[in-house]
């Protein structure tokens, strides 16, 4: 996989491509992923969402979204990382978190909070995020709705 930072109007479609694809996310969340590319592609580097994408041979193949945290010293947000389901368990989505905790490192952060659903089919989702160092930093049950707690985990670099 080639990785860059700069994000182009044909990503938009490949990321909700991708996104779509995965079979987990709502049509809400898929809304929020398109949102942040369209800030993105807005606003450039005044904007709070940084992407690194992942290109094969067939164009792009996985992306991630990351941020600051306002008001933190050092704390950074994944707020999306994912890969086309083919290449799932395949090491694609552990080679692209390598490369966004380097950047998030190199942009002077020390420590990644990553929130995602406790539902059922999510499951495969923590177990990538514990197979890659995070843990477990809070549970708020019934967060996004009965049953379905929001669990943010931890990685500090």
């Amino acid at each position: 996989m080639k990785m860059r930072t700069q994000l182009a109007p044909a990503d938009r479609d490949a990321i909700r491509s991708i996104v779509e694809a995965t079979g987990v996310f709502y049509e809400d969340e898929i809304l929020v992923a398109i949102e942040l590319v369209d800030d993105a592609l807005a606003r450039g580097e005044r904007s709070d969402y940084r992407f690194l994408l992942a290109d094969g041979p067939s164009g792009l193949v996985g992306y991630a979204c990351y941020g600051h945290i306002a008001c933190t010293a050092s704390g950074f947000d994944l707020y999306w990382i994912a890969v086309r389901p083919d290449l799932q368990g395949k090491g694609a989505g552990r080679e692209l978190m390598g490369h966004v905790q380097e950047a998030i490192r190199r942009a002077g952060g020390t420590r990644i909070y990553v929130e995602t659903s406790g539902r059922a089919a999510y499951e495969p989702t923590r177990a990538f995020y514990e197979h890659c160092g995070y843990a477990v930093g809070s549970v708020l049950e019934d967060f996004y709705g009965p049953g379905d707690p929001r669990i943010t985990y931890v990685k500090v670099l």
